[in-house]
C-alpha cells in the first residue's frame, strides 16, 4: 500500500506549530507518497524499530470521562510501560489527549484534539533532557526514555490511522527543530522544542491496521540509551480505500517518562 506522508519542507528556518490554532502554523507541508507497511504482519519491537503493539484491556468504560482516566488509566499506563520496558519508575504526566478525525465533526472541539497532520517527533533531545532531569528531581539515573501510548477507541477500520517510521531509517539531517506551542483557551501560551521531519526516501513507514480498543501502540519519543531506538517520527494519514461507512477515528494518547536509576 502507498500513502501520502505529510513531510516538512525547509521554507521556514524554524517551524512553529500550535495545538489548536493551526491557521497560525508556520510549517512547510510537503506531502510525499510513500510505501506503507503492515506492522502486524512484520512484527516490530520498542527498542528496535521504536514501536510495538501491545494487548491491553483497560478498566475505563468511557475515555471521555476525565475522572476515570485520571483515577484508572494513568495508573494502567504506568504499569503497562513498566511491564514492557522493565523501567524502575514511570511517570504519566497528564490524563491524555482525545483526538478525532475530521470526518467526525469533533476535531478541534477539545484542547489539542485534531489529528497530527505532519510528520514530527514530540520532543527534541534538549526538551527530553530537560523533562527527564526535572522528573528525576535530583535522583541520579542511568537511563531515561519518553514514550507515547496511542489507542484507537473507535471501532475498526480507522479512517485516519497513525503511521510510524522505523527509527533505524532516520538520519539526523532529516530533523528540523521547531517550536510546539500550546494555546489552550483561558491559559497562557507556552512552548517547548519539538522536531518536524523532512523527506528521505530511505524512511520505512508502518501502520497497524484495524486496531481494537483492547490494543495500544507503544512508541518512543526519546531515549538516552544510544544502543536502542532513539525516537520515532509519526503522523496521521488518510487510509487509502477506507470504506465510506467506516466510523471516524477517535483515539486517546498518553505520554509517559521512564527512568532506570543509577
Amino acid at each position: 500500500m502507498e500513502a501520502l506522508i505529510a513531510y516538512s519542507g525547509r521554507r521556514f528556518a524554524r517551524p512553529r506549530y500550535y495545538a489548536n490554532a493551526h491557521e497560525r502554523d508556520e510549517v512547510d507541508i510537503a506531502p510525499v507518497p510513500m510505501p506503507m507497511h503492515d506492522a502486524r504482519a512484520g512484527g516490530t519491537a520498542i527498542d528496535r524499530e521504536g514501536f510495538q503493539l501491545v494487548a491491553h484491556r483497560s478498566a475505563v468504560s468511557d475515555f471521555a470521562d476525565r475522572e476515570q482516566v485520571v483515577s484508572l488509566h494513568m495508573h494502567e499506563i504506568a504499569e503497562l510501560v513498566r511491564g514492557v520496558t522493565g523501567a524502575d519508575h514511570v511517570h504519566v504526566g497528564s490524563p491524555g489527549l482525545l483526538r478525532f478525525s475530521e470526518r467526525s465533526g469533533r476535531a478541534g472541539s477539545l484542547n489539542n484534539s485534531m489529528p497530527a497532520r505532519f510528520a514530527h517527533i514530540d520532543i527534541s533531545d534538549g526538551t527530553a533532557a530537560l523533562f527527564g532531569e526535572r522528573g528525576a528531581a535530583g535522583r541520579p539515573f542511568a537511563r531515561c526514555a519518553h514514550y507515547n501510548v496511542w489507542r484507537a477507541i473507535s471501532p475498526p477500520p480507522q479512517d485516519v490511522p497513525l503511521a510510524l517510521c522505523d527509527a533505524r531509517t532516520l538520519a539526523r539531517d532529516d530533523l528540523i527543530e521547531a517550536d510546539a506551542v500550546f494555546d489552550e483557551e483561558g491559559k497562557p501560551e507556552w512552548s517547548f522544542e519539538g522536531l518536524v521531519v523532512a523527506h528521505n526516501a530511505a524512511h520505512r513507514w508502518h501502520y497497524f491496521p484495524a486496531l481494537t480498543r483492547d490494543e495500544a501502540i507503544l512508541f518512543k519519543t526519546n531515549d538516552t540509551d544510544e544502543g536502542r531506538a532513539h525516537h520515532v517520527p509519526h503522523v496521521a494519514f488518510d487510509l487509502p480505500d477506507c470504506p465510506p461507512d467506516a466510523p471516524p477515528r477517535v483515539s486517546i494518547e498518553m505520554r509517559a517518562t521512564a527512568w532506570w536509576w543509577a
